[in-house]
């Protein structure tokens, strides 16, 4: 259980606290999807069908709950066309750019450092081709 104070101006966020919300936000944030999708939206506005041909391996059931979770959250921002076959676009709201700078700096980050990260890991099952 997450806890608040009842006066929300004395809250004092704090990820190391266990009923702190701030850590329920990072482990939700720093999910697999929830990353991935976020820097697939960092290039504007997608339609369901191009995330899913996007993020390789993501599932149609996967994709909408990451999707459903961030807009909860107010990272993303979902526009229904309102046509007929049903049209609906995907974009980030300005605290999802904000993130957006984070989580895309931190993709890189592990893209460029990937071969010294696992060289040694005896963890990573890695198949080469």
């Amino acid at each position: 259980m997450y806890q608040l104070p009842s006066d929300i101006s004395k809250a004092t966020p704090n990820v190391f606290n266990a009923t702190c919300p701030a850590r329920y936000l990072l482990s939700t944030l720093t999910g697999k999807w929830n990353l991935l999708v976020v820097d697939a939206l960092s290039a504007g506005r997608w339609r369901n069908g191009e995330l899913l041909r996007k993020i390789d391996g993501i599932s149609q059931k996967m994709l909408t709950q990451t999707l459903r979770g961030l807009e909860d959250l107010n990272l993303v921002k979902r526009m229904d066309m309102g046509t007929v076959p049903p049209h609906v676009e995907y974009e980030l709201t300005e605290i999802g750019k904000e993130l957006r700078k984070k989580i895309c700096s931190f993709d890189r980050w592990v893209e460029k450092n990937m071969l010294e990260l696992i060289e040694n890991s005896e963890d990573v099952n890695i198949e080469y081709i």
